[in-house]
């Protein structure tokens, strides 16, 4: 899933790309990702972007007084075109007509990727697209960001100025969740998922499963630096790639997420793994846990 440092990326990217130029057509593929109505998604269409914005995960495309919202999903992603083709969007197919095989964009109707298209003036533009049978990409086009509950619900945003550790240590006091859950609740802090909470632990040398109010003032100092720290790395490390990039980028620097079975990069301890029914956290015994592996229940239970 895109996290806070690759849709920052995007943002700016698009800022470069879009921002003083009209939009010409909105193409659904897709009628699931649409999921506002009320202006409808063509109401963007002979718009000029003014600017583009980051809330959370949230994209933001601003154009002539209106918001055109995507939240990436875990298997969304945003995919630049310098040229796009002439005619109609289709969804992929594994049977192409004649004229298909001519232009692989002018395809019947079929359950591939492409969820949405947006055309430039100039005839540039981006696709919209997500892998895989569970359909979360989601797009919204409202007069006022907020109106979106996603939105709405957000917690302060971590690489914001006025963000200290003060404020950090106000959001976790009290909080009776495990540190991996509370990191990820969007409510509590903005932007931040799977992959970059486990980065955040492992920086800090703390276990997912620490309760987040049982930190010490020099424990939660720690994780607030390990926080900024590892999100502003990343997202300097994503500044100036193109849209095409950022998965790769994003993947190579990851020290612990995703690395199950590898050395990690600090001590040299494997890295292990706690599977979940959806997901999966990754951490380091050494440098988190004492030495001492975490409990996985749901493979205890496959081995039994």
């Amino acid at each position: 899933m895109p996290e806070l440092p690759e849709v920052e990326a995007l943002k700016d990217f698009l800022a470069d790309h879009l921002v003083g130029r009209e939009v010409v057509r909105v193409l659904p593929v897709a009628i699931s990702v649409l999921k506002t109505y009320d202006p409808p998604v063509t109401a963007f269409e002979g718009r000029e972007v003014t600017a583009v914005h980051r809330h959370g995960k949230f994209l933001d495309i601003e154009a002539d007084g209106l918001h055109f919202v995507t939240h990436l999903a875990r298997a969304g992603w945003l995919h630049w075109k310098d040229t796009l083709p002439d005619g109609p969007a289709r969804r992929p197919t594994t049977t192409p007509h004649r004229r298909a095989a001519r232009d692989p964009f002018l395809l019947r109707p079929g359950k591939g990727p492409l969820a949405l298209r947006v055309v430039l003036e100039t005839g540039e533009g981006f696709d919209l697209t997500e892998a895989g049978t569970q359909k979360r990409l989601a797009v919204y086009v409202v007069r006022d960001p907020a109106q979106i509950p996603g939105v709405a619900r957000l917690g302060p945003d971590p690489l914001a100025d006025d963000f200290d550790e003060v404020r950090f240590a106000e959001l976790l006091k009290g909080e009776r969740r495990q540190l991996k859950g509370a990191l990820r609740d969007q409510s509590l802090i903005a932007g931040v998922g799977n992959a970059y909470s486990d980065e955040i632990l492992h920086a800090a040398k703390m276990s997912p499963f620490k309760l987040a109010s049982s930190l010490r003032p020099e424990e939660t100092r720690r994780l607030y630096e390990a926080l900024r720290s590892t999100l502003t790395e990343a997202v300097e490390r994503s500044r100036g790639l193109a849209a095409g990039r950022l998965k790769a980028e994003k993947k190579s620097g990851l020290r612990v997420h995703g690395r199950a079975g590898e050395p990690c990069p600090v001590c040299g301890d494997t890295i292990r793994e706690v599977s979940f029914s959806d997901s999966a956290l990754q951490y380091c015994p050494t440098c988190q846990t004492g030495g001492k592996p975490l409990a996985d229940r749901r493979m205890s239970r496959l081995l039994k």
